[in-house]
């Protein structure tokens, strides 16, 4: 069954909940960020230019839903106390740091989570799986929305890199269509498929000053491919390798539980591969997966337990990847960072209340109150509850 989710931003709300090492006076103003219907790095550009103040001097500790209420933490590099009070969003001043904000001070975050037009048989279906769910946990796959960058026709454009295929990286830059592009950024897009590498003909319909510089740049100088990308923005290029790196772990992730549960799984659709969700796990079993970390890819990888070391190696050579691309890597504005994470996860402090929907009229709504680790999806959690149902 498919609950509807994010009706309203008030349906989904997310708050972070972080360690800050506040101080009387500090360099970098820490600020409490609401917003919604807002992309968080879009939202921070804005800001910088409304502001006039250097993007660079914005540091953040999370991407939050554009599609949600959500609260964050960031910092500012000025010395002036900002406020600001907008129909989307505000910023309220909170304190000082003597460092900027960043993810290792994110503890957990606080969701509410509203689930609407349900039936009764969804009801107590949901409240069952929700037992399991906290007896057993749930798969730490990075869900959809970090693939926003994935094109479906031309692959990630990390793995090109990696690969030194860097006209294939480039072509995925400028030629990828994303859901919030215009009909005539489409079209425009399109064209430059038709015509890539016939430069002058790509430039005549370039419109944004980076698809101008890039097919100036081409004609002058064919091969000057890999220095185009190095002007890819720091904040872009992240981008990309977080979506690689996040599919290369969740495929671990996908064959390790196929490993280690292989006739407990069911599928569910993802928009870079399945996801597996078991229902119950035997004690013996469960106290294994607990414990299991899975690092992200990356130069200097160790992996401790011996399955994953096994799984990790297959999934690499499957993908063409060899350790040593991660040390190769020619653009050094960012890289690809190793380090640990959860195989699953169980949601703490978990709430549930059914009640008549006043959207839809004669179902009923769930709201759901928990938090997750830092970096673990409520989407993925929502995914593992309505999916087998």
């Amino acid at each position: 069954m498919n609950p509807k989710i994010k009706v309203r931003p008030e349906d989904f709300r997310v708050e972070e909940v972080a360690a800050l090492p506040l101080v009387k006076a500090g360099a970098f103003g820490v600020y409490s960020l609401q917003k919604k219907l807002r992309n968080t790095v879009e939202l921070l550009q804005e800001l910088s230019r409304k502001l006039d103040i250097p993007f660079r001097d914005f540091s953040y500790g999370g991407r939050k839903d554009r599609h949600a209420l959500t609260t964050q933490y960031i910092t500012v590099r000025s010395s002036r106390r900002l406020s600001l009070e907008e129909e989307n969003y505000s910023l309220r001043f909170v304190g000082y740091m003597r460092r900027p904000m960043g993810p290792d001070l994110i503890q957990d975050n606080r969701f509410e989570v509203t689930a609407r037009k349900l039936g009764n048989g969804d009801i107590t279906g949901a409240q069952d799986e929700l037992k399991n769910i906290s007896a057993c946990g749930f798969p730490n796959y990075f869900d959809d929305q970090r693939f926003g960058s994935f094109d479906s026709r031309q692959g990630f454009l990390a793995e090109k890199l990696l690969k030194q295929q860097f006209n294939g990286a480039l072509k995925i830059y400028l030629t990828s269509v994303h859901p919030n592009d215009e009909k005539e950024e489409r079209r425009r897009k399109g064209l430059f498929v038709e015509y890539w590498k016939d430069w002058k003909a790509c430039r005549q319909h370039a419109k944004t000053r980076t698809e101008a510089e890039a097919f100036d740049t081409l004609i002058r100088k064919p091969a000057g491919l890999l220095e185009q990308l190095k002007k890819m923005p720091r904040n872009e290029l992240s981008t990309y390798i977080s979506a690689y790196q996040s599919y290369l772990w969740n495929e671990v992730l996908r064959c390790f539980l196929k490993a280690v549960l292989p006739e407990q799984l069911r599928p569910c659709r993802g928009a870079a591969g399945e996801y597996f969700f078991y229902s119950t796990v035997d004690p013996t079993n469960l106290r294994y997966l607990d414990k299991v970390y899975i690092p992200m890819p990356g130069a200097g990888l160790k992996i401790k337990d011996e399955i994953v070391r096994v799984i990790y190696s297959r999934v690499l050579q499957d993908n063409g990847i060899k350790m040593p691309m991660f040390n190769k890597l020619k653009l050094r504005q960012a890289f690809f960072k190793p380090f640990e994470r959860k195989a699953i996860v169980k949601p703490a402090n978990l709430s549930v209340e059914p009640l008549a929907d006043e959207i839809y009229p004669d179902e009923q709504k769930l709201i759901l109150k928990f938090c997750l680790p830092r970096g673990s999806y409520a989407t993925m959690f929502l995914k593992r509850i309505f999916s087998g149902l």
